[in-house]
């Protein structure tokens, strides 16, 4: 079995193993089609991957926050260099912000796999 495979084709080969190991390979006896099973195991596949694209999600937010804030102001608009200096002050400020939140999300998410996992 392909384990990079789409959680439809995945689930697909999944439920022939399982069918064909109860039923031998000609599911003789067989009164459940492998696409049923196909589709419990896909949704299976798919609630275990969830966390990870939300994760892949925040985490592509994160960097274009932290790309925005870190690009440099352009130079004829800031000429001063104390309002040039608060102006760097908050951007930090802004990127502290966005990492802690960053991390307390990921905390969460954590703690909500840990209560998940048997």
């Amino acid at each position: 079995m392909d384990s990079n495979a789409q959680p439809g084709q995945l689930g697909s080969a999944v439920a022939e193993e399982i069918l064909r190991t109860i039923y031998g390979d000609d599911f003789k006896g067989c009164t459940i089609r492998p696409e049923r099973i196909a589709e419990i195991v896909s949704a299976a596949i798919r609630q275990q991957h969830a966390p990870t694209q939300e994760i892949l999600e925040l985490y592509e937010k994160v960097v274009e926050a932290v790309h925005l804030l870190s690009t440099p102001p352009v130079s004829e608009k800031v000429t001063d260099p104390n309002k040039l200096r608060a102006l760097l002050s908050e951007r930090l400020d802004a990127i502290h912000v966005v990492t802690a939140k960053t991390t307390e999300t990921i905390t969460r998410a954590k703690a909500r796999q840990a209560g998940n996992e048997v």
